[in-house]
């Protein structure tokens, strides 16, 4: 879909932003490119669409020479998505939205129509379509910003450090949504970053680029964290790969026990006792709110009182996602939920660890046979 040949950019002194690039991303795929700061990331990201010119070499979309195109009609046939959303501050979001259609011709009704549609794609409401970007949230502006790249239905969304500038709860939302996003859409998407996790959470591929614009490793997720190709990748990646790369693992087969409930409205209730060491406060659907140790239990009355959570567990969910709802809980138990957020059990941090040791045998198993 999209391919660098032998693709460098130099600036005034010689200073190579990007040295000698040579890497094809496959359609449909998310592709990440991360590495420290000046690595030449986001210089990959710009030639794309000609926002910056390759000193030499050729970039090829769909075996066409992009350097043949205009750079104009090239730029509004991808969408472009940037870390501070660049929405037009003097506009509502809907004709933000619609920035791009009525540059391609759309008529004004069509593309207002396609913008509404856009809202709901991204998990906005309708109303918020009439705002101006200052009177939304940094995480809505994002959301925005996606889907006036969405608009022309472009065939390759270029993102440069979309979700850095929010919190890390809204960056989750986000990273989560264009997860769900490309399941239905099936984008070719470039993606810069410099968060190793957020390359490995997304990327379908990730492109490690090192000081100097050079292309260190271009592997699956998995494979670079598994086996990086030198001491710049594996410094880079992280001394806790190893842990990373539970993200890779099914979860499935974690036990999941049950637990005592208790729901919050019947705490100040003298008549409700707590029987186990820990038992599990939640709300009227079922959804948990926090944690009664019985130590406490005189004590808590309210959802005031409640010791706060982990993280929480969907089953089916990586090993790792298991792992740390386990070790981040503190009764030392991993809440599980169903995708409605309703609890379903807890799981144990020494069962989770048990798999983990299984999984590593069999792969040190596979690889064995693997190499004879």
């Amino acid at each position: 879909m999209i391919q660098f040949r032998n693709v460098s950019k130099n600036y005034g002194g010689g200073t190579a932003a990007v040295e000698n690039l040579s890497m094809d991303i496959d359609r449909g795929t998310i592709t990440v490119l991360v590495g420290p700061s000046g690595c030449g990331k986001t210089t990959s990201l710009r030639m794309i669409n000609r926002m910056v010119e390759p000193t030499s070499g050729t970039i090829l979309v769909d075996g066409q020479d992009i350097g043949g195109q205009r750079a104009s009609e090239l730029r509004r046939s991808m969408g472009y998505v940037m870390q501070s959303s660049g929405l037009l501050p003097h506009r509502t979001v809907l004709d933000n939205i619609m920035t791009v259609p009525r540059l391609n011709g759309v008529a004004r009704t069509a593309a207002r129509k396609r913008a509404a549609e856009l809202l709901d794609v991204v998990g906005l409401a309708p109303a918020l379509g009439k705002r101006y970007p200052g009177q939304l949230s940094g995480g809505q502006q994002q959301r925005v910003g996606v889907a006036r790249a969405l608009a022309a239905d472009p065939p390759v969304l270029l993102m440069d450090e979309p979700f850095s500038a929010v919190d890390p709860v809204v960056r989750h939302e986000l990273q989560e949504e264009l997860l769900r996003l490309q399941r239905d859409l099936a984008k070719t998407i470039v993606f810069v970053t410099h968060d190793i996790d957020e390359a490995t959470i997304l990327g379908d591929k990730v492109a490690v680029f090192a000081t100097g614009g050079r292309l260190a490793q271009y592997a699956a997720p998995e494979e670079i964290l598994r086996a990086p190709v030198d001491d710049f990748v594996a410094g880079f990646v992280g001394r806790d790969r190893g842990f990373r790369r539970l993200s890779f693992q099914d979860g499935g087969g974690v036990q999941v026990h049950p637990i005592e409930t208790v729901r919050v409205s019947r705490l100040a209730d003298p008549s409700v006792s707590v029987d186990s060491s820990w038992t599990l406060a939640v709300d009227d659907d079922g959804r948990p709110q926090g944690w009664v140790p019985r130590a406490m239990q005189d004590t808590v009355r309210s959802a005031q009182d409640l010791v706060p959570g982990g993280s929480l567990y969907r089953r089916g969910d990586s090993l790792r996602r298991a792992l740390d709802a386990a070790l981040s809980a503190p009764s030392g138990l991993g809440v599980t939920v169903d995708d409605d957020g309703r609890v379903l059990g807890v799981v144990q941090a020494a069962e989770v660890l048990e798999l983990i040791e299984e999984a590593r045998l069999d792969r040190g198993r596979t690889d064995h046979n693997t190499a004879v």
